[in-house]
């Protein structure tokens, strides 16, 4: 009975290996935060090596990635983290929302919840593991696109849209 489980189970392995996600390389910068935002090559290094693999369009995957299901769990987590917050789109967004963006930055980082754990867990990406300068170097750099924001657009243009808590009322 456990030779034919752990066959099921090999030959499961084996079938879902041809069942792959779409890598994230698509590396368009046509609306990436470098077009409109300096981004000092001090910063852009440390986006490179820690936040860029989940945080734009360009991937750099570990060879772990090329087995099931490892890499679909790896594309779920890269999606979730373009979902949040995508370097590559982000002067596609609304400047309200690029000024939210700016905003969680500096409160991710500040809070040392980004990088995620789980990305420098185990040793792996050990590369991502900021230093206090380092998270330094990010904040003052948000905290400055916010305040250049601030200086060149009207006020009521950088303050998000309230969501509504009720539908409205159909008659």
């Amino acid at each position: 009975m456990l030779k034919k489980i752990l066959i099921g189970l090999g030959v499961i392995l084996i079938v879902i290996q041809f069942f792959r996600p779409e890598k994230n390389n698509s590396n368009d910068l046509t609306y990436a935060v470098s077009t409109k935002y300096e981004v000092p090559e001090q910063l852009n290094q440390i986006f490179r090596v820690a936040c860029n693999d989940c945080h734009s369009n360009k991937t750099e995957y570990p060879w772990y990635a090329n087995v099931q299901p490892v890499a679909w769990w790896l594309n779920d987590h890269v999606l979730d983290g373009k979902r949040h917050l995508n370097f590559s789109e982000f002067t596609s967004l609304p400047l309200a929302i690029q000024n939210h963006k700016f905003e969680e930055v500096v409160e991710m980082v500040e809070k040392k919840e980004m990088p995620l754990p789980s990305y420098t867990n185990l040793g792996l990406h050990s590369e991502a593991n900021l230093s206090d300068a380092q998270r330094k170097i990010i904040m003052d750099w948000a905290k400055a696109q916010m305040a250049y924001l601030k200086d060149t657009y009207p006020a009521d243009s950088l303050v998000m849209p309230q969501r509504r808590s009720t539908p409205p009322q159909q008659n």
